[in-house]
């Protein structure tokens, strides 16, 4: 009698890992969407940290901090002290030695500064961002929250208005100016570090008047046609959680969230913020610096009764500017957003 060997056929074992391949291939997305969404947990958790601390801040100082303090006339800077709002709010947030370390005679991007600004602060940071380290050649950390710091407008240097939003240079806001209700208000918003932008671009051609800036519906080139010019500087922005400039550590309602504005022939990017006059060089500034951010179908907000809202890309961009202005006097259904 022939003895017949223990063992798997070649086809049985191909059948296994066939099997085997299929599960794998269905638990992967249902993995991937779990481990996204304790992500966006966490970057819920860290709007409310930092609406917390700004809500502290306004108790004791009896009103919110500005993004910047500048000196001068015209549009000409004197004295240039750009902290960051995240930076000043920082002892609330159980960053005091950071805080202690902060020498606010000099601006965040300040070789005095160097030392604070290289910290990373993991409450600045979403777990969704895949690339949350120093730029090359940088020391300092980037950022995904965004201070409100206008629409279109963010500051009309020394002679200029004040802009609509929660924030700006060289205004400290009470809870008493937000008339169009706190529920309301945008105070922050998720932004991407490393964001490419075009700025110093000498100004915006079509875009210089505060009480007309475009609609958030308008054709991007046609209102800014520097997005295809080569006029402005290519950088990146919020990559120093500690500039208190808009294009580092702010956000501004001109376009919906997520909104994609590739760029120009000879400089191809996927997407990209704008940003005229820079608040440092004298303004006027005029910028959109979009909300983004990786979680699918839109982005965190913080709100100015410290809720944090999910807002979806397809909101209404009217809605959006509305929730951007601290006494629009618009209404605005809470279903809307």
């Amino acid at each position: 009698m022939r003895q017949v060997s223990a063992g798997f056929t070649l086809i049985e074992l191909l059948v296994v890992i066939a099997i085997i391949a299929v599960l794998i291939a269905l638990l992967l997305p249902a993995v991937q969407s779990a481990r996204e969404a304790a992500r966006r947990i966490q970057c819920t958790n860290n709007l409310k940290q930092i609406g917390l601390g700004l809500h502290n801040y306004e108790a004791i100082a009896g009103a919110f901090p500005p993004t910047c303090i500048a000196v001068g006339s015209g549009r000409t800077v004197t004295l240039w002290l750009g902290w960051s709002v995240q930076g000043r709010i920082s002892p609330l947030l159980e960053q005091g030695p950071l805080f202690n370390a902060i020498n606010f005679s000099f601006p965040g991007d300040s070789p005095f500064n160097t030392t604070v600004a290289a910290q990373r602060v993991p409450l600045f940071i979403c777990p969704s961002d895949p690339d949350p380290v120093p730029e090359p050649g940088k020391l300092s950390y980037p950022i995904n929250y965004g201070m409100s710091v206008g629409d279109w407008f963010v500051w009309g240097g020394f002679s200029g208005p004040p802009n609509r939003s929660a924030f700006s240079p060289n205004i400290s806001r009470r809870l008493s100016e937000f008339q169009d209700g706190l529920s309301q208000t945008l105070l922050t918003a998720e932004v991407k570090a490393k964001q490419p932008l075009l700025r110093d671009c000498g100004g915006l051609a079509n875009i210089n008047q505060p009480d007309q800036v475009p609609p958030p519906s308008a054709d991007p080139y046609a209102v800014a046609p520097e997005y295809q010019g080569s006029s402005c500087q290519l950088v990146k922005g919020h990559t120093e959680w500690s500039d208190g400039g808009s294009h580092q550590s702010g956000v501004t309602t001109a376009w919906t969230p997520n909104r994609r504005i590739p760029g120009f022939p000879t400089a191809p990017q996927p997407d990209l913020d704008l940003v005229g006059q820079r608040e440092k060089s004298g303004g006027p500034t005029f910028a959109a610096i979009t909300a983004r951010s990786y979680h699918p179908g839109g982005v965190n907000v913080l709100l100015g009764d410290g809720s944090v809202r999910f807002l979806k890309d397809t909101i209404d961009g009217s809605v959006w500017r509305a929730l951007g202005t601290i006494r629009g006097g618009e209404v605005v259904s809470a279903d809307a957003y």
